[in-house]
């Protein structure tokens, strides 16, 4: 196979336990995420990939793929090595099991990336950003690129920093949106990195690839997405989803 999406679903959340599965308009959170992965075009396979048997038999129940991984995985990242390890496929798509208005076109674009350049090892998203309130927001994580739109660095603060106001336009912000596309190759080089120090800072794994060198292309989409992190977000995601249909 070219291209497969893994969804890493994890029961457990710091901040918001069950989260997965949390009700949104009458299916869990999961199935919204599954649902619009499934439209995107160039995905040969879709699996879920979770540590939890209440999160495998909601998954089951709407038709979805899904494999029961260990359940000490550090990262979402780690759960996906695990998944794909015994498969042939090029290219793996991470989609986050708590961004339920993805859009289909972001996989698509994500997975066309490698495919048309396999110097690319990593790439990912960002989106600019159009709320001010995002900017002083740590779960809005930003994102600064080269000219050639590789990543210089993320964080969860607001950057860049505008010096001095009168001196220069005022700067785009961008945020970063957490789908990845990767090399199956690049995926077990990743796995041997060392958590990095600028990662624990931020709480970042991304970091991680940037501090040992790597490069990270960085695609800027016009979709926007609203992560969930907090039961806050969930009502967010109500909201807009209750707009949409009317």
């Amino acid at each position: 196979m070219e291209v497969i999406g893994i969804i890493p679903a994890r029961y457990s959340s710091t901040r918001f336990q069950g989260k997965v599965l949390a009700d949104i308009l009458g299916k869990p959170m999961i199935q919204h995420v599954w649902e619009r992965a499934k439209q995107a075009l160039l995905l040969e396979d879709l699996i879920i990939a979770c540590d939890d048997e209440r999160v495998a038999n909601a998954a089951r129940e709407f038709g979805a793929k899904v494999v029961l991984t260990a359940k000490g995985h550090i990262s979402g990242t780690d759960r996906i090595i695990e998944v794909v390890n015994p498969l042939d496929v090029r290219i793996v798509i991470n989609i986050q099991g708590d961004e339920p208005l993805i859009h289909p076109v972001m996989i698509d674009t994500l997975a066309r990336t490698l495919l048309d350049d396999d110097k690319i090892a990593m790439a990912t998203l960002m989106k600019r950003i159009e709320n001010p309130a995002e900017l002083n927001d740590p779960n809005v994580v930003k994102v600064v690129v080269d000219k050639n739109n590789f990543a210089l660095y993320f964080s969860r603060t607001a950057i860049p920093y505008q010096a001095r106001e009168s001196e220069v336009t005022s700067p785009v912000y961008y945020k970063h949106i957490g789908l990845y596309s990767y090399t199956k190759d690049f995926l077990f080089i990743y796995k041997n990195l060392a958590v990095s120090h600028l990662e624990q800072i931020e709480h970042l794994e991304q970091l991680r690839v940037l501090e040992e060198g790597f490069r990270i292309k960085v695609i800027e989409t016009k979709y926007d997405t609203i992560g969930v992190d907090t039961p806050e977000d969930l009502e967010k995601v109500k909201e807009y989803l209750k707009k949409a249909i009317v």
